[in-house]
């Protein structure tokens, strides 16, 4: 297909932000954050070189301590962080881009040596899941985590507020609330991972009642239309599982459409964490398409020419790219011009130094040198 005419590389008006594309870079995780979980000049470069993408949401970034799950991922609830994140988007809008933060909370995927304290992690219920959490001994299995008490939900809850206060002073676009992959706010929605008795457990309605209060306290830092939420319908990653999904996510994104948000993010059932897998799931970007009335961003191991056709097909408006846009900075450029895709390398993908994150190869050598200037002169507005 001739680039040229290519919906992948329309403008979009979200909100009141005009974007330059369709292509947005999924949030990954990649554990390379410094001391005290604080972004730094080597993040900056990472988001700046992929300052051509519609927006940029970033890694999952933790709202506590309590929070994270995994070693080396950044936070954002302290002034060092913040500071950090500063960096970041500053480098990125140096670079002409766009980006949002990603608002975490890992629930239960924890270790009590990621823990303040050495405390057991929280959840919904004193269920654990299957497999190990990634800490800074290795690999250790998942502990059964401690049942939040019902007087604790509105502690969470602000700390998704403030998260999202701290976001606004770092200087973001906007942020988006992390509703998937197993997580906390997704461990309330499923049944297979909540069963409580009280207003946060049992019927859908209750389930589903934390994730609004979040959005709700988010929205009134942020306006609503700099606020997108993350959802995975369909997804056993973390042992997550629901007797009814349909009925779940069918009502949860029909509810979305009362709150004015940029959009709903969807990953598809063919992704399963970050591996690609075969799925004849019904909870595809199709099924919610009449469900929700704003903008909707498809995410799920596209490629350009399916993600092409989702857009002219009308199931999405938006299409993230996770792991193409990680080997190719300059993705949005390559897919103008149908060139050659550098390919990624799964060895590298959590953790290390600029191998596999940063010196990826640009197609243009200039667009890798305005990244680098656009961190310099950032970090010299900073004094960083």
């Amino acid at each position: 297909m001739d680039g040229e005419n290519l919906k992948l590389l329309e403008s979009y008006q979200l909100g009141d932000l005009r974007l330059p594309n369709r292509m947005v870079l999924a949030p990954l995780t990649r554990m390379r954050a410094g001391k005290n979980f604080i972004p730094g000049p080597l993040n900056a470069l990472y988001y700046a070189q992929r300052a051509s993408a519609a927006f940029i949401i970033t890694e999952a970034t933790q709202i506590s301590q309590e929070g994270m799950g995994y070693a080396d991922t950044p936070g954002i609830y302290t002034e060092e962080q913040v500071r950090g994140w500063r960096l970041v988007t500053e480098s990125v809008h140096r670079n002409g881009g766009r980006i949002f933060c990603q608002l975490w909370h890992v629930g239960r995927v924890s270790h009590p040596s990621l823990q303040p304290g050495n405390q057991l992690p929280v959840a919904p219920s004193a269920i654990a899941p299957e497999g190990e959490a990634v800490t800074y001994q290795g690999m250790q299995p998942f502990v059964t985590p401690r049942a939040l008490r019902t007087d604790e939900i509105p502690r969470i809850v602000e700390d998704y507020r403030r998260a999202a206060e701290n976001a606004m002073r770092a200087g973001f676009d906007g942020i988006e609330i992390h509703s998937a992959n197993g997580y906390l706010l997704n461990e309330f929605l499923e049944d297979g991972s909540n069963r409580r008795t009280d207003a946060y457990g049992g019927s859908i309605e209750n389930r589903a009642r934390i994730v609004f209060e979040v959005l709700q306290a988010v929205c009134t830092v942020w306006p609503s239309n700099r606020v997108g939420i993350r959802l995975s319908p369909d997804s056993e990653f973390m042992s997550m599982h629901d007797s009814d999904r349909p009925a779940l996510y069918r009502y949860v994104v029909s509810q979305l459409n009362g709150y004015g948000l940029a959009y709903v993010h969807l990953i598809e059932p063919r992704i399963k964490g970050n591996i690609d897998s075969e799925s004849n799931s019904e909870l595809t970007v199709s099924f919610f398409r009449p469900l929700f009335h704003g903008t909707i961003i498809t995410a799920g191991g596209y490629k350009r020419d399916d993600g092409e056709q989702c857009l002219r097909r009308g199931e999405a408006d938006l299409v993230a790219y996770g792991r193409l846009f990680l080997a190719n900075p300059d993705l949005p450029k390559r897919f103008s011009a149908g060139l050659a895709l550098n390919h990624y390398d799964r060895s590298t993908f959590y953790g290390g130094s600029e191998k596999g994150y940063t010196d990826y190869p640009f197609v243009d050598d200039e667009d890798r040198k305005a990244a680098e200037r656009a961190l310099a002169a950032a970090r010299d507005a900073l004094n960083m």
